[in-house]
């Protein structure tokens, strides 16, 4: 009960995380749930809905169905689509049905390619984790499955992993490519933001990657000891209103919530402020200062709060209903995956 959430809205979980990433790849994306699950999806967990298509579909699991296991319906299923929809390949997603009832994902796999003739990615996701922790496997398997050898790198192309509108708040990649291209690259792709699974197979010709959250850095270092391919952390699109908040805090002690590679860049800005940076998702050890924390549960983070002596805390507003015992400055710093705010 410790996890329980008293004041704030459950959290974007990983079956969410996990077709954000394949939303734009191309494929046909079955959630392999009775609907529910596929309702909280395209219901709050993906803006794109409004101005983007996706292949995306609900297994539509009957009681039975789920408790005897009946593989052979959700293939079957899945066939039919493939006849209707053209796609480069498949994707099932896991939910609490299929984990509660042990599914084996490799033999949908297995079945799903023969039945189909394309080629199928199932993703292990079970919905009670983290939306990071979805992205995480997804990036990761798409990179493995689908990037080519014998592509040389194209000197001046950036690769950016983990733009997804969970972490970024954005629909469209413009911003992060005007980013990539003032950095001084001469092309950007955004894997699987305005990009297909076309910019994946050719993850090769990237001079860099630049990865923009912690559920991208285990596919980049898969590409890193593949092909060789140069990585570096950061997050080149903070909020215009974040970054003129971050003026004028100097003497002032800040906790910044967030992602942790977009809490990063912020405490970069504040200059002359003692900062810690703290998430609700992935805290890699590698890319965090001495005092930065992963939050748990509403009484950890009321427990760091009441420690630190905090003169200002930058965190979404939907986290504010949390933090009505603070009595220093509050600043909207808006996280998709908490409170869909885009950016």
């Amino acid at each position: 009960m410790s996890t329980l959430l008293k004041h704030i809205s459950p959290l974007a979980p990983d079956d969410s995380g996990a077709c954000s990433v394949l939303y734009e790849m191309g494929g046909i994306v079955v959630i392999c749930d009775a609907g529910g699950c596929a309702g909280n999806v395209c219901g709050f967990d993906e803006p794109r809905w409004h101005c983007k298509r996706s292949a995306l579909f609900s297994a539509g699991l009957r009681d039975m169905d789920a408790i005897l296991g009946r593989d052979d319906r959700l293939v079957e299923k899945l066939v039919k689509v493939t006849g209707q929809v053209e796609a480069d390949f498949t994707a099932i997603i896991g939910t609490p049905v299929p984990a509660v009832i042990a599914t084996d994902y490799h033999a949908l796999e297995r079945m799903s390619e023969r039945r189909s003739g394309l080629p199928c990615i199932a993703l292990p996701t079970d919905g009670t984790r983290l939306y990071d922790y979805g992205e995480e496997l997804a990036y990761t398997e798409l990179f493995r499955r689908f990037a080519e050898e014998g592509i040389e790198p194209k000197k001046g192309k950036l690769g950016i992993i983990g733009a997804t509108p969970l972490n970024t708040g954005l629909m469209f990649a413009e911003k992060l490519i005007a980013a990539g291209k003032a950095m001084g690259f001469d092309e950007v792709v955004c894997f699987g933001l305005d990009s297909g699974l076309d910019e994946v197979k050719r993850a090769a010709e990237c001079e860099r990657l630049l990865v923009i959250s912690p559920s991208g850095v285990k596919a980049a270092e898969y590409l890193n000891k593949r092909f060789g391919t140069p990585f570096e952390a950061g997050y080149p699109c903070l909020p215009e209103a974040v970054c003129e908040s971050a003026d004028g805090l100097s003497g002032k002690k800040v906790l910044v919530i967030n992602q942790q590679f977009a809490a990063n860049t912020l405490r970069e800005k504040l200059k002359g402020c003692e900062v810690d940076c703290a998430t609700w998702f992935a805290l890699d050890k590698r890319y965090a200062h001495e005092n930065d924390f992963r939050i748990k549960d509403e009484g950890t983070l009321r427990e760091r709060i009441e420690q630190g002596g905090y003169d200002v805390i930058f965190a979404d507003r939907d986290l504010w209903r949390a933090m009505k015992y603070f009595g220093g400055e509050l600043i909207d710093f808006p996280h998709y995956a908490v409170s869909a705010t885009l950016a």
